[in-house]
């Protein structure tokens, strides 16, 4: 008789962004002419940039040609946007085209990745934490049982971030031996150094573990001292392996396309990570279309770093109002500087679902309650940058009106 993998029912309740979106529906129907405004989920409002939408037109054209038609594509991706990520993204860093593999999602590729490891392999995440990183890993079995009473699953090995560390993380007391870090951090928008990031990178050296560096956010990143990659730390081509997606950086959410980085120096038991991260997408993965590749090119024309340096611009403008705007409500405001995302302490210590309900109520505006992110986000919430100037003021406005 088969059965269901049972660690499906170690998650815990829903998906978090799913259960946003259920209460803003419920509320929607109880209450039609309701205009909401959403500073929570983080997608874009602007559209891709024209480079793009011309280069997927003449993509689909080429389709459409006998002579020029595009079949299965190469599972890493073609070598004509590779080339480009290796000059544009990781200059000076030697990361090369075939060190590149692109996919259809950070997402699927964060979760993705860690069956490469052994089962018994010990995850570290921070809490709070983006839920992808702890739920693929309940999902494969690396869990353990829930602890209703600490709130944590007991085989998981949590760093704390809070206030008392500027939710910067903290390296572990224990061996791990596998760690996610994320910097511009989702959610709290904070951001690892140089200095910090060294640590980190030492101590993976140290003890022969793995780091998943999680940079979907570095366009946003202003201030010199804080780095893109990893990779730009000594040694760390040694000891990690960076995820990067275009759906921030140039509005791919909805087309979908972004790409992992395997140095070839990174070695596992004497086997060089990278073949056996080509074997498994081989096997897994059918690679991006062609013509989401050819728009992902576009951007690194001269023309398309332009249009993508405007729309990140255009975030960050709107992240400094919504930071400003708070710190004047006497909110206290961690991210929101070389991040899109703002992490936001509630006021008098209310619960993090409690401000998410009072605000959708009383000012239509949708916020992520911080605990969905994990225990240690209790009495927070987080706010993107990512909706439009005028939603974006009008959500200050109508927030400013109940504080």
């Amino acid at each position: 008789m088969v059965n269901i993998n049972k660690n499906f029912s170690k998650l815990q309740n829903n998906y978090l962004f799913s259960s946003v979106n259920q209460k803003v529906s419920n509320y929607t129907s109880s209450n039609p002419n309701a205009h909401i405004i959403s500073l929570g989920i983080g997608d874009v409002s602007l559209p891709l940039p024209q480079v793009c939408i011309n280069a997927i037109h003449s993509a689909a054209d080429e389709m459409g040609n006998s002579q020029t038609f595009k079949g299965y594509g190469p599972e890493q991706g073609y070598e004509f946007l590779r080339e480009k990520i290796s000059k544009y993204d990781f200059k000076d860093l030697n990361i090369s085209p075939d060190e590149i593999f692109i996919s259809d999602g950070a997402k699927c590729d964060i979760s993705n990745i860690v069956q490469l490891f052994d089962i018994k392999s010990t995850i570290a995440i921070t809490d709070p934490v983006y839920p992808v990183y702890l739920d693929s890993n309940v999902i494969y079995g690396r869990g353990g049982e829930y602890n209703f009473d600490s709130n944590f699953f007991e085989e998981i090995v949590y760093i704390p971030l809070s206030e008392e560390n500027c939710f910067v993380p903290q390296l572990p007391k224990e061996k791990v031996d596998i760690i996610y870090l994320c910097s511009p951090n989702n959610p709290t928008g904070t951001v690892l150094d140089k200095t910090e990031l060294s640590k980190w990178v030492n101590y993976a050296l140290c003890n022969k573990c793995i780091i998943l560096f999680d940079s979907a956010y570095e366009s946003f990143i202003t201030n010199d001292n804080i780095p893109h990659s990893i990779y730009e730390i000594e040694n760390a081509k040694k000891v990690a392996i960076e995820f990067r997606s275009f759906s921030k950086t140039a509005g791919f959410t909805g087309l979908r396309c972004a790409f992992t980085v395997i140095p070839k120096e990174l070695y596992i038991d004497n086997i060089p990570l990278i073949q056996l991260y080509k074997r498994f997408k081989s096997t897994t993965f059918n690679g991006v279309s062609y013509i989401t590749q050819k728009a992902a090119e576009a951007i690194y024309s001269f023309e398309g770093q332009n249009q993508i340096t405007n729309n990140i611009s255009y975030y960050l403008y709107n992240a400094k109002l919504l930071k400003d705007s708070f710190e004047e409500m006497n909110f206290k405001v961690y991210g929101g500087t070389n991040s899109p995302y703002l992490w936001i302490k509630t006021l008098n210590n209310m619960k993090s679902w409690d401000l998410f309900d009072y605000i959708l109520e009383k000012a239509n505006v949708v916020v992520t309650p911080g605990v969905g992110f994990g225990k240690n986000g209790e009495n927070f919430f987080r706010i993107t940058a990512f909706n439009t100037l005028e939603n974006t003021l009008m959500a200050i406005e109508k927030i400013k009106k109940i504080f």
